[in-house]
């Protein structure tokens, strides 16, 4: 393994990659627009208390973003059952459509055909809207994980196969979207998963083993292990780094970004002066863009050097984020 150094975060730009980055303000109970550039807040849109994931629709007109209602996973409250549907281009909040009784809402997925999934960690199902750039209320349809507490989502690109990720049952789930009389298939990778990710061809399933510090590599279709590596601290959040077969996760507890290849085998570790979250990438550049929640900035990572490039000033707690 390489270790890349420290970043320092503490002003700079934001380098050398165009574009608007939105910038879902955690604690900050807001979405933000940023001019790539230059770090510019261009707009900023209030939304409900602690939202948190966010989707963008694949011809980049809408974001989702889910109405959580609470802070952290571990805070007591109803939360909220509202998804906020934000207009890019006009950057506007245009409607939210309500989920009811569906509540704590976390985990949220598009596929392919532009269905999105919403992730109730209350009531540990979910939930689809076939039509989501019109829907304003109800649900298309409603599904049961087979977990508890269940926090985050991802889908094939098809919309076949949810997996689903179960905080207090400590499971993973594979779930079938379109048939609530399915048996969802659960395992147990190790306890606290909370994070996981489709390899590019869909046939392997990565899981961050949280508590366990573990990175786990599953069958998608069966979910039978395939293999797993111990990791440093806490595996916060596990992604596959688009076209090709490494892994990037964001470990909250040594405050690094670590890349793996596909066999699960360190190979690069960056860390931060400030607490990595959630990682986005640039749609066609080796850029990833890591949020630091306690300092309120987004680190741009080039993914070929594994350096920082320069950064941008956020809002309380940046939580999620895509470019446009």
């Amino acid at each position: 393994m390489q270790q890349a150094g420290s970043a320092d975060v503490q002003g700079g730009s934001a380098g050398d990659v165009d574009g608007v980055l939105v910038v879902v303000e955690k604690s900050g109970h807001a979405v933000a627009f940023h001019d790539v550039a230059d770090g510019t807040l261009l707009t900023r849109i209030e939304l409900g208390r602690y939202p948190h994931e966010m989707v963008v629709d694949g011809a980049r007109r809408f974001a989702y973003i889910g109405h959580y209602g609470v802070r952290m996973s571990g805070d007591v409250g109803v939360g909220g059952s509202s998804v906020f549907v934000i207009d890019l281009a006009a950057r506007e909040l245009v409607r939210t459509i309500e989920l009811s009784p569906f509540n704590r809402l976390h985990g949220i997925a598009l596929d392919e055909q532009g269905r999105l999934y919403v992730l109730s960690e209350e009531k540990a199902v979910l939930v689809r809207l076939d039509d989501p750039s019109s829907a304003e209320a109800a649900a298309s349809a409603a599904v049961h994980t087979g977990g508890i507490k269940t926090h985050m989502v991802v889908t094939n690109r098809a919309g076949s196969a949810a997996y689903v990720t179960g905080l207090l049952s400590h499971t993973v789930s594979r779930v079938d979207p379109h048939d609530g009389a399915a048996t969802p298939t659960v395992v147990s990778p190790g306890r606290l998963p909370e994070s996981c990710a489709l390899s590019g061809d869909e046939q392997r399933l990565y899981v961050g083993a949280r508590q366990d510090r573990e990175l786990v590599c599953l069958d998608a279709g069966t979910l039978t292990e395939l293999g797993r590596a111990a990791v440093p601290g806490d595996p916060l959040r596990v992604y596959v780094i688009p076209g090709q077969e490494k892994l990037l996760t964001t470990d909250i507890e040594n405050r690094t970004v670590t890349r793996y290849d596909a066999e699960l085998t360190e190979e690069r570790s960056v860390s931060f002066e400030g607490t990595p979250a959630g990682i986005s990438f640039h749609p066609t550049a080796p850029t990833a863009f890591v949020t630091l929640l306690d300092v309120d900035t987004v680190a741009i990572l080039d993914l070929d050097t594994f350096s920082v490039t320069g950064t941008i000033a956020t809002g309380s707690e940046p939580d999620v984020t895509a470019l446009i």
